[in-house]
């Protein structure tokens, strides 16, 4: 298992398209993928779990991954928070 603190950065906050591109992106590797958040642990491969979440732009969030390609996993969803969720 690995974990990894980050902030939202967005001025939007984590809404409804950053939190698709997130979906998708989990969605793709086969560790589980999980958010903390404010007491509450949701499905980070679920738009209705990340949505419930209502992350501001500040927010700070434990992503949580476990399995065999969560190291892969953590380093490319980390990457999403710090692009602010743009594509490259």
């Amino acid at each position: 298992m690995v974990k990894k603190t980050v902030t939202v950065k967005n001025e939007a906050g984590l809404h409804a398209r950053p939190s698709s591109v997130l979906v998708k992106t989990a969605s793709k590797f086969n560790s589980d993928f999980y958010i903390s958040m404010y007491g509450y642990k949701v499905n980070g491969k679920s738009i209705l779990g990340v949505m419930t979440l209502a992350a501001e732009c500040g927010a700070e969030m434990e992503l949580i991954f476990e399995g065999d390609d969560e190291q892969e996993a953590l380093t490319t969803i980390s990457e999403l928070f710090e692009n602010k969720f743009e594509r490259n």
